[in-house]
């Protein structure tokens, strides 16, 4: 890599965890090149199984659960079943020059498909290579999908209602946990190759859906080894087992969500006068509030349910204390914050799409105008890459009758 070039990512990525990693260095104006097999007989669906998911949006290979996570980048299909088509796949490492490898398809088949770090370093020693998995290389047959790590690592066991059933979270957290690994990792990665000598500085990085979402369990587990029992840690719907009051309250027209998180906002909070008649000595300390929570809890419930949403906020705000309406989800992207810094593309047929915003503004992404290409269709850029690196029409052509390209 040279300081005056953006870097360049080839990526074996399907579903949601690697396409989001990889999206991170879209923000940045890093070029990203995903790579999807060609179709398989008897198989509707071509290339990733994310573009058949959610509504047609362009096409039957563009539907809505794939476009997101895939604007601004090319699409190339290759057979890499074939020898050809891993020769081709070497090629392309060596000759664009490839400078990340990135897949998140099952390590098992990794050497089968000549994607495993020892392969494509062969081809480019500084080639920094990265691979998300179920569990680690340890565990190469084990395959990945974020509702299961949730059920493995004790996150349904966190979610849901005290007396309800396990629930998944929401958002697919620990998907885009991984991929914000990834995103880490391979920046580490790129300064440490800085360092090295020219040609050097190659490193294989693996990232583990499993791992990453026990990451974050900071709040959870050591608490076991400290004396809290499971029944102290695991589910209790919307209220926070530790930090009291924490909870949603009903209002005359919605809910309103309070985290108060520390003694002194318990004073403010009372010093209003919507909550005044709350100040009591048995409420005055964190622990003595956890102790009369179901109490405590109950009485705030009956304040708020005198009032608008708009009215509770109005003290909250005065007390400086955290609160925010539930909102909608279909009423997030038009929060102010949102609206303001936002992503956008359009598709084929000139219809605006609001992309989430990243979490921290791109340069780049300053540059563009928060606009970003549209994702790309099945196979769209695989003419123009494998042009790029000196094959003719012909060459493709033939590539494209025996199976090698689609």
């Amino acid at each position: 890599m040279t300081s005056t070039r953006k870097p360049i990512v080839l990526s074996l990525e399907q579903a949601l965890s690697m396409p989001y990693g990889t999206l991170r260095f879209v923000h940045e104006g890093w070029r990203v090149i995903r790579v999807e097999p060609t179709p398989v007989p008897g198989r509707a669906s071509r290339g990733d199984p994310n573009r058949s998911i959610g509504r047609p949006v362009a096409g039957e290979d563009r539907h809505s659960y794939y476009v997101s996570p895939n604007v601004g980048k090319q699409a190339i299909t290759l057979d890499l079943k074939q020898p050809e088509g891993r020769e081709l796949l070497r090629r392309l490492v060596r000759e664009l020059p490839v400078d990340v490898f990135c897949t998140n398809t099952m390590l098992a088949r990794h050497e089968t498909l000549g994607i495993d770090y020892a392969s494509l370093r062969a081809v480019r020693p500084d080639l920094i290579w990265c691979a998300i998995s179920a569990m680690g290389p340890e565990h190469p047959g084990v395959p990945g999908y974020d509702p299961a790590t949730q059920a493995l690592c004790g996150y349904m066991d966190l979610t849901g209602e005290s007396d309800g059933a396990p629930l998944q979270c929401g958002p697919p957290l620990i998907d885009l946990k991984a991929g914000d690994e990834v995103f880490a990792q391979v920046l580490l990665a790129m300064l440490e190759r800085e360092q090295a000598p020219p040609g050097e500085g190659g490193k294989e990085i693996h990232v583990s859906l499993a791992h990453a979402a026990v990451s974050w369990l900071h709040t959870f587990l050591p608490m076991l080894d400290m004396g809290s029992p499971p029944e102290e840690v695991r589910r209790n719907g919307n209220k926070h087992r530790q930090f009291i009051p924490v909870n949603s309250y009903p209002t005359r027209d919605g809910y309103v969500y309070v985290a108060i998180g520390s003694d002194a906002q318990w004073a403010r909070f009372v010093e209003t006068a919507m909550f005044a008649a709350l100040d009591e000595e048995r409420f005055r300390t964190n622990e003595s509030r956890r102790r009369e929570q179901d109490d405590l809890h109950a009485l705030i419930g009956a304040v708020t349910s005198k009032h608008t949403v708009a009215e509770v906020s109005v003290a909250l705000g005065e007390a400086i204390v955290p609160h925010s309406p539930i909102t909608p989800i279909e009423g997030v992207a038009d929060l102010d914050f949102v609206r303001a810094s936002a992503l956008r593309t359009s598709t084929p047929d000139g219809r605006a799409i609001r992309l989430p915003p990243p979490a921290v503004a791109t340069a780049h992404l300053e540059e563009i105008g928060r606009e970003l290409p549209f994702a790309p269709s099945y196979g769209q850029d695989t003419d123009a890459v494998f042009t790029e690196v000196g094959l003719d029409a012909g060459e493709i052509g033939r590539l494209r009758e025996s199976g090698v390209v689609a």
